[in-house]
């Protein structure tokens, strides 16, 4: 069966009696709010359903998909049209000036509602483990990976001692050989990158202090995080890499690295001063 060419709401229907009673339980969810559960991580979606993550999984192979993302983007496409998902609720009608309207109070929203997420102890306790650790990496692959990129360019520039690692293969031998002394922040949208969650088991076998930074509270990740941070937007299937969900997580590292700066300022501006010194002749 190929699920990709049939809607998923018409197979659920169709193969629903042969369900088992759990999985039944995530057929109900989907066929009640197919939207949310578009917006969900397989955690999210386990829980609201009240079964495990090992029941999501087996319906949706039972449906004929090879996991849950692609369940998920087989039913995003069967919603909305494609337009709408990638670009989200713009009209092909619109002027430029209005679609740059909808799409600044669009992200004018995002960094309210990610302000109101801000756990101001979560943010204390991230600085100040940052501030302590011997070294600090920085994980994320595709657009995370270039999140993790922007990070580690602001903490050099504090004078902290950092990596950031991209590549699944450095990730998981740079997981292997860390320490209780260091901390690896994971950066995924959705917290369910396999890579990014294996790389961080890891590192969290090696007594390494874990930072996540992720779009959903319930999702893979958070599970072997000492600490979450969370930001606002969520993204459907096909908006993978939206500047949406980075301008609500660059809003969280921006708040926590001015923190990080101001606890230790002395230090800071030094080392400003002096990254800024070090470049001065590569401009005209």
């Amino acid at each position: 069966m190929k699920a990709v060419k049939s809607s998923p709401i018409v197979l659920i229907s169709s193969i629903y009696k042969s369900l088992t009673k759990a999985e039944q339980k995530v057929a109900d969810f989907v066929l009640t709010d197919p939207h949310e559960a578009v917006y969900s991580s397989v955690t999210d979606l386990a829980e609201k359903s009240g079964v495990g993550e090992t029941s999501v999984i087996r319906f949706c192979r039972k449906l004929g998909f090879k996991g849950f993302q692609e369940f998920k983007l087989t039913v995003a496409q069967n919603l909305v049209s494609p337009e709408e998902l990638v670009h989200g609720k713009l009209d092909e009608k619109d002027s430029a000036d209005i679609m740059a309207r909808k799409i600044t109070t669009q992200n004018i929203q995002i960094l309210e509602d990610t302000f109101n997420l801000v756990q101001k102890d979560k943010l204390e306790m991230a600085a100040n483990v940052i501030l302590k650790a011997k070294k600090i990496y920085m994980y994320g692959v595709g657009s995370s990976g270039i999140t993790a990129m922007d990070l580690k360019n602001r903490f050099m520039r504090l004078g902290l001692n950092v990596e950031a690692v991209s590549d699944s293969h450095f990730m998981a031998m740079s997981a292997s050989l860390v320490s209780k002394d260091d901390v690896v922040i994971g950066i995924s949208t959705s917290g369910s990158t396999k890579d990014i969650v294996e790389a961080i088991k890891i590192a969290k076998a090696n007594n390494a202090h874990i930072i996540c930074l992720t779009n959903y509270a319930l999702s893979p990740i958070t599970t072997h995080a000492n600490i979450t941070l969370l930001a606002a937007a969520r993204e459907a299937p096909l908006q993978g890499g939206s500047f949406s969900a980075k301008i609500a997580q660059l809003q969280i590292l921006e708040i926590l690295i001015t923190l990080i700066g101001l606890k230790q300022k002395k230090k800071s501006i030094e080392s400003i001063e002096k990254t800024a010194k070090a470049v001065l002749n590569k401009m005209y």
